[in-house]
């Protein structure tokens, strides 16, 4: 009887449990934490962080019904194919509408991709390769279907760790941004209101996604595969005769891919690869290049703002990195702490779609430099 024991006992997973194996499980479960109970970016983080505990479970993560599932699954991810469809369903959720009403706001976006190439450089000084440097800054643009598809392509060792990173840092939006935007800005400054944006015609919301389609496939080839997704997605919305095919995009295809990709990513997080120094490294730059693009973006609306006299609310450059809507919507709240008559959402959107279309930019860059 004792024997029996001792031989179910040493089959299950609590004979191999080690402590990397804890570890990872407690970094799963609060993820978990933060996707319920704080709500940080849920979609992404919740299917994430199950896979890391699944991934993570000694007998169960490697088992070969697990491994055989999760490889079929995966391939969405190692072939590139789940990035793009996820920018169709942004493109398809998206109104580009504020963008167009103040193509202005493009240059914010641009000046928001700043972290991404200190970033590259802080990388090259740890020692990290030239590919691997590449995909480690994208994570400055917090974008995490772009970070996971230059991460494919440049540094696919890495797809965990940087994926895991970005979607975290999308997830701390709300946490990391406003000490930054108060730090740069006045009191006056943050309660600027701006005028109304004009209203765009039909006309230009179609055109843009053709013309942006155009324009970038010519430029930047690398980056079409995201940009024409994007694109795609967003004639749907405007164009009013696929109304089947733009809520498919933004609802049922959209949360099928998020599932299994967050799912698939989570799962490549192990404890072999993700309890190493080259993962807190990562971390810890995705970090410095999240805060270098939010400042960079602040920086120059504060520039904008001078050379506006006054007509532009520096907060908005921070949404000139990629996490959408999110990003827009603590501009709106930090705008209203210091004003409560000020609304700055739409206002933010403009920089926050530009932050979208130069990060798959920036990834394009990146790709036809280093890939």
């Amino acid at each position: 009887m004792w024997q029996t024991i001792q031989e179910f006992i040493l089959s299950t997973g609590f004979a191999v449990l080690t402590w990397k194996h804890v570890a990872m499980i407690g970094i799963a479960l609060i993820l978990i934490y933060l996707a319920i109970v704080r709500k940080f970016e849920p979609l992404l983080l919740l299917p994430i962080s199950f896979g890391i505990l699944w991934a993570n479970l000694p007998l169960a993560g490697s088992s070969k019904t697990v491994d055989t599932f999760l490889y079929y699954i995966y391939q969405g991810v190692s072939l590139g194919l789940f990035p793009p469809i996820i920018f169709l369903g942004i493109g398809a959720s998206t109104d580009f509408g504020p963008l167009i009403a103040n193509p202005k706001t493009f240059l914010l976006g641009a000046a928001a991709q700043l972290g991404i190439f200190t970033t590259l450089i802080g990388a090259l000084l740890l020692g990290f390769t030239p590919t691997q440097a590449g995909a480690i800054g994208i994570i400055g643009g917090a974008d995490g279907p772009t970070a996971i598809f230059l991460a494919r392509k440049l540094a696919p060792e890495l797809l965990g760790s940087i994926a895991v990173a970005a979607y975290s840092y999308m997830a701390l939006v709300p946490l990391i941004q406003p000490p930054i935007m108060r730090l740069l800005t006045t009191k006056k400054e943050r309660s600027i209101i701006m005028e109304q944006l004009r209203p765009v015609s039909k006309k230009e919301k179609i055109l843009f996604p053709i013309i942006i389609t155009i324009f970038t496939g010519l430029l930047l080839p690398d980056a079409v595969p995201l940009i024409g997704m994007l694109m795609l997605g967003n004639l749907f919305r405007e164009s009013g005769v696929v109304d089947r095919l733009s809520k498919t995009a933004q609802n049922e295809l959209m949360n099928i891919i998020v599932i299994f990709l967050g799912l698939t990513v989570g799962a490549t997080t192990t404890a072999e690869t993700f309890l190493t120094w080259d993962t807190i490294s990562i971390f810890l730059l995705g970090l410095v290049a999240f805060a270098m693009g939010t400042a960079g973006g602040v920086l120059f609306g504060k520039l904008m703002c001078w050379a506006t006299k006054g007509k532009v609310n520096p907060l908005i450059g921070s949404a000139g990195v990629s996490a959408v809507p999110m990003a827009a919507r603590v501009s709106q709240i930090e705008g209203m702490k210091a004003n409560p008559q000020n609304h700055l959402l739409m206002h933010a959107m403009g920089p926050n779609v530009a932050g979208v279309i130069g990060s798959a930019i920036a990834a394009g860059v990146l790709l036809s430099r280093l890939g």
